[in-house]
């Protein structure tokens, strides 16, 4: 049987997918989800070969929730979304579904993913491509939504005081704490607003908010200080672009 989990926060459009896969009798909904929080509680428990998600969500989007996945299942996204979102699921061969959509649309989306369902790590690929183009959805510039063990926080941008890099994770540092995040520098670079945070080194990110002064190290080479005491290296061209930036 095939494991399926719908993730949505209206009842109809739940109930619509519901009412569809009735005819797929291979099928077997394991469970039916309001949120994103309750979304990666279910898969973690059921481990579904195929789920049904929604993106506008209270709490957290879907794009959210799948970053917090450590294993993604196979995705048909059922979504009110815009033109431009449309093009990066077709850019990433994945599949979606156009609310209000029929049965035969249904039928089409859930036949093209059993045709593929095999190729798992290329389903994989396409996920992580598709969060990837994400990026430029409001809700990635305002906040970052984190796994702590069990625990998800949300992370509003405003409380970074900055970020480092630390092999295939950020470490995203607040005044109380750190959280690590499967990202890279250079997509925390076209994300955040490029007015509030600055890169200052290949490994760096600092909210320009904590920024207090710059002070010279070696030939060429500066650091700057945070108004927690905090010194990070600042490269020879982010002291130029710095200067430029700052007016001084």
């Amino acid at each position: 049987m095939i494991k399926v989990v719908i993730i949505d926060d209206e009842p109809l459009a739940r109930s619509l997918v519901v009412e569809y896969l009735q005819s797929h009798s291979n099928c077997e909904i394991v469970a039916q989800c309001n949120d994103g929080f309750e979304g990666v509680k279910a898969i973690t428990l059921h481990k579904p070969d195929l789920i049904f998600l929604d993106i506008q969500m209270p709490k957290i989007n879907g794009f959210e929730m799948l970053e917090l996945l450590d294993v993604k299942p196979s995705v048909i996204f059922t979504t009110a979304f815009d033109e431009y979102a449309l093009k990066a699921f077709e850019s990433n061969a994945i599949d979606y579904l156009l609310k209000p959509f029929s049965k035969e649309r249904f039928d089409v989306a859930f036949n093209k993913w059993l045709d593929k369902h095999t190729s798992t790590s290329i389903n994989e690929k396409s996920i992580d491509g598709l969060i990837e183009s994400s990026n430029k959805q409001p809700d990635e510039r305002n906040r970052i939504v984190v796994k702590n063990g069990t625990d998800i926080r949300i992370v509003p941008v405003s409380d970074v005081i900055y970020m480092e890099a630390y092999d295939d994770y950020i470490k995203i540092f607040t005044k109380e704490t750190y959280f690590l995040k499967k990202k890279t520098m250079g997509y925390y670079e076209q994300v955040l607003d490029n007015t509030k945070f600055f890169r200052t080194h290949r490994s760096y990110i600092i909210n320009l908010n904590e920024l207090t002064r710059i002070e010279p190290l070696e030939k060429n080479t500066y650091l700057v200080l945070l108004k927690n005491g905090k010194k990070i290296p600042l490269s020879r061209s982010g002291y130029l672009k710095l200067k430029e930036m700052l007016g001084i």
